[in-house]
């Protein structure tokens, strides 16, 4: 309620967009990083005469003309198809079974949101992330004679975020990259859910953002200062060269004559008897969800204002492409999200000749061949690029002076940077961000992270150091939970390949699937190129890589994931030595394997072999539904150690010699 007036004044009078079309590509973009205001958002989305497009990769493209492409001419896109507009119906059924108003903003459920928001601070970061893309692809397309990407980024947020550590961390790079077209309003109540922010926060917020690098500007009266937010809007405008943070003074609950200003108000409904006080005090006389005509009537032009704004914006397009053709088709594929023919052939091939390397190495070659082909492949480390092996070597750094450039350099903030990418993927459907630390250290990212699944944003999580192999570290770097906590998470790929080549089959996966992000876990330590991995094994998850025997029946299953598939295949060949048929299978992905259909698994599995052992340098937890009841699983179920691999390797028993006496034990 206290927001009311700056939500207001940027939908009805400050917002470039098109109600029609909400993915239309050049609109500006709003996030509520206070996302528990969202009925805020809602109405206004109402008011606006928001529609449903079921396909933003192909509502704000064009095909070569002035307007959207139809599906004949991409037969392999549904068309821009126009839901109903966002009904009081919908405002009614605020969080309830199917609504398309949840209790938090989805991106993927309400048309108008940007980024699913909820998680304090989360919101503040995407729009971070959404502003750094406006100011690479303007630097990138724009010419003298053609100002082909221009829009703002405009967020809201609360004390919450403000305490959320990964708000300072993104807000500390905006301010770094110089992104003078976000401007962020705080909204400054002075009340959290405990009560007054006199007990937990009492920092000077506006002296932080300037020591950060923002402009900022301090409206007093947010309730009523109409005028006053629209002079800070237009100030913000003016400064080119810095974020702009306006601290908005309000009154949580603005109208309430009984609970405004209190924490009673923050996550709780008013009340039947309060919502009815409020009413009078407000001198608002309608009934509940009426709107009046004349404010009816006054909304209604953004329909119309929007069609020009998109209209105008793909006729000067279509004037860009006719003086620029290879930077519009670059363009095109970035807001359609349409791959190049044939990308997939750029990526590295090998064979059991190939030298031996850790697969962060061959991540490596693999992100540079992406680069080569793919225009809205973009990405970087936090600070750990040399480690990672993250860089694009044929491109710069993203910077406040060359925006143009495609390595963004994060520093040592991990859960910024997750959530920035994910404002990045969420931009336009032919984005697709990168990011990079040590695996281990997704424990400082994990919230960004499922938001990236929750929010169906294509982010791929190059995480290298992926167990005990990473060695002398010891424990505080070496992940062991880390494979299973994500493979339990939903919407999310966890890839650990054991090759090159099951590396550039996982990042042929990642660029493919669209609607959720991926996590590559690599080695430190050098592997060899095994005979029998595939990309296309690699594109079910799980693939038999040798096998001896005969009519699906051998004598023993061995499984492994990443640098132990080649203990796997090591053990197998001494059990034949001795007579026993075994089969050995590379497991990269579980949640692909599950997608398989029943045939092809129990091609991979035949449950009459009970003789199965897995072998994975993490958790033991979860590969009883591989090896079976009759099955055994090495792993490790504690914390490691500080010492060289080879000798941790030995000591947890992931070794050959211990895979062959475990699978001569079933």
């Amino acid at each position: 309620m206290g927001c009311a007036p700056m939500g207001h004044i940027l939908y009805d009078e400050v917002m470039r967009y098109n109600p029609k079309n909400p993915y239309w590509f050049n609109r500006d973009r709003f996030v509520l990083s206070a996302g528990h205001g969202c009925m805020l958002q809602y109405a206004l989305l109402h008011l606006a005469g928001y529609s449903s497009v079921l396909d933003p990769s192909c509502a704000g493209m064009l095909y070569a003309t002035s307007r959207p492409f139809s599906c004949k001419e991409k037969k392999d896109r549904n068309p821009p198809h126009l839901g109903p507009q966002m009904k009081k119906e919908d405002l009614k059924q605020f969080r309830q079974w199917g609504s398309r108003t949840p209790g938090h903003p989805e991106n993927f459920e309400t048309p108008g949101v940007e980024v699913t928001t909820g998680p304090l601070g989360q919101g503040i970061a995407n729009a971070v992330g959404l502003a750094l893309v406006e100011k690479h692809l303007a630097a990138r397309f724009n010419k003298p004679d053609t100002e082909i990407v221009d829009h703002y980024t405009y967020v809201i947020l609360g004390d919450g975020c403000q305490m959320e550590g990964i708000s300072n961390e993104a807000s500390s790079l905006a301010g770094h990259w110089g992104l003078g077209k976000l401007i962020a309003f705080y909204d400054d109540n002075h009340i959290s859910i405990d009560g007054d922010t006199e007990i937990a926060f009492t920092e000077d917020v506006r002296a932080r953002f300037d020591a950060l690098g923002w402009h900022t500007i301090w409206v007093k009266t947010g309730n009523t200062g109409y005028d006053d937010i629209r002079a800070a809007i237009k100030e913000a405008k003016a400064v080119k060269d810095k974020p702009t943070l306006i601290k908005v003074t309000t009154t949580i609950g603005y109208g309430s004559p009984n609970k405004a200003n209190s924490y009673s108000v923050h996550g709780s409904a008013l009340g039947a008897k309060e919502v009815d006080a409020t009413r009078q005090n407000l001198g608002w006389p309608y009934e509940p969800f009426h709107v009046p005509e004349d404010v009816k009537s006054h909304w209604s032009r953004h329909i119309s204002e929007g069609a020009s704004f998109e209209a105008e914006w793909n006729a000067k397009f279509a004037e860009y492409e006719k003086k620029y053709k290879e930077e519009a088709a670059e363009l095109k594929s970035i807001i359609s999200g349409e791959l190049p023919a044939g990308w997939e052939k750029a990526l590295p091939t090998y064979t059991p000749e190939s030298s031996a390397d850790a697969t962060r190495n061959l991540s490596q070659q693999c992100i540079n061949a992406l680069a080569s082909i793919l225009p809205g492949f973009l990405g970087g480390s936090a600070d750990l690029a040399s480690s990672n092996m993250t860089l694009m070597k044929s491109f710069g750094d993203f910077q406040k002076f060359s925006p143009e450039e495609r390595n963004l350099r994060f520093g040592v903030r991990e859960h910024g940077m997750g959530a920035i990418c994910n404002g990045i993927a969420l931009h336009s459907p032919g984005l697709i961000p990168y990011c990079a630390t040590f695996f281990v250290f997704t424990d400082y990212m994990r919230p960004a992270i499922r938001i990236s699944a929750l929010s169906e944003a294509r982010v791929i999580y190059v995480m290298t150091h992926d167990s005990i192999g990473l060695g002398e570290d010891g424990p505080t770097h070496q992940p062991i939970e880390h494979l299973m906590s994500f493979r339990a998470m939903p919407n999310i790929l966890m890839l650990r390949p054991a090759d090159g080549t099951e590396t550039a089959g996982s990042y042929k996966v990642a660029v493919l699937n669209k609607k959720r992000p991926s996590i590559l876990a690599l080695s430190r330590q050098k592997l060899p190129h095994l005979a029998g991995t595939s990309i296309e094994g690699v594109e079910k998850g799980g693939y038999i890589v040798s096998d001896d025997s005969l009519g699906n029946k051998p004598d023993i299953i061995l499984t492994g994931s990443g640098s132990e598939l080649e203990i796997a295949v090591k053990a197998a060949e001494e059990l034949r030595k001795e007579g026993k048929t075994v089969r050995v299978v590379s497991l990269v992905s579980w949640e692909l394997f599950e997608e398989q259909s029943d045939k092809y698994k129990e091609s991979v599995f035949p449950e009459a072999v009970t003789a199965r052992v897995s072998i994975e340098a993490g958790a033991t937890f979860g590969w009883e539904k591989f090896v079976g009841t009759k099955g055994k699983a090495i792993g490790i179920n504690r914390f490691g150690a500080s010492a060289p691999a080879g000798k941790i390797y030995k000591e947890f028993g992931l070794t050959p010699e211990n895979a062959v006496a475990v699978a001569k034990s079933l």
